[in-house]
């Protein structure tokens, strides 16, 4: 139902030049919600979150960390690839605040559906939008955190980051750092949630 309404979202001008809505998946009882920035080309093209190189770095930071990803809920902050178009390559852009706003209401749907304990708030977009916009991801990264009306919260680096990262020694720390910090989530939150009815 919420994914057949947010396909027709025209909250903000990204449905436009974007091929699709791409909503959240996975398990709807999990106790953890993985929250990224917005889909990449790749999601765009097939409709899924995390299916382009961003997430299989993602996955590797679960296998490492034990988490098995079909007990979790992954999706984004924003449901539309934006991107600027350089020849035939289309470059991600990053989403406006106001992009972020209109998307909120979903996110806030996909939360209450699922009532994850724990929410690992995958770079500094997803954190901005969920902790606030003083939220640096430097400097509070793997912290759990309160936010009022919110499941409890981590946030970690984008997987997207690491890929971006120039030296090996840097990717090497972020994705040990990524992995550690989905295994917080993982303690905080064990286990898959079993629900009566």
């Amino acid at each position: 139902m919420l994914r057949e309404a947010a396909a027709g979202c025209r909250g903000c001008d990204l449905y436009g030049p974007a091929t699709q809505t791409v909503f959240g998946e996975g398990d709807p009882h999990a106790r953890m919600m993985l929250v990224g920035e917005k889909p990449g080309d790749q999601e765009d093209k097939e409709g899924h979150p995390f299916v382009g190189p961003a997430g299989r770095e993602l996955d590797r930071a679960l296998e490492s960390a034990g988490v098995d990803p079909r007990h979790v809920y992954v999706t984004n902050v924003v449901k539309h690839f934006k991107f600027v178009q350089r020849g035939k390559r289309r470059i991600h852009q990053k989403p406006t605040a106001g992009e972020v706003k209109a998307c909120t209401p979903w996110l806030d749907h996909e939360i209450e559906m699922v009532r994850p304990e724990v929410m690992v708030l995958l770079g500094a977009t997803a954190a901005q939008a969920i902790v606030g916009r003083a939220f640096r991801i430097t400097r509070q990264r793997g912290e759990l955190l309160a936010v009022d009306g919110r499941p409890a919260v981590i946030a970690t680096w984008h997987p997207s980051a690491i890929l971006r990262a120039n030296e090996h020694e840097d990717r090497a720390r972020m994705r040990e750092e990524l992995a550690g910090d989905l295994e917080a989530a993982a303690r905080f939150a064990p286990g898959r949630r079993r629900r009566a009815g």
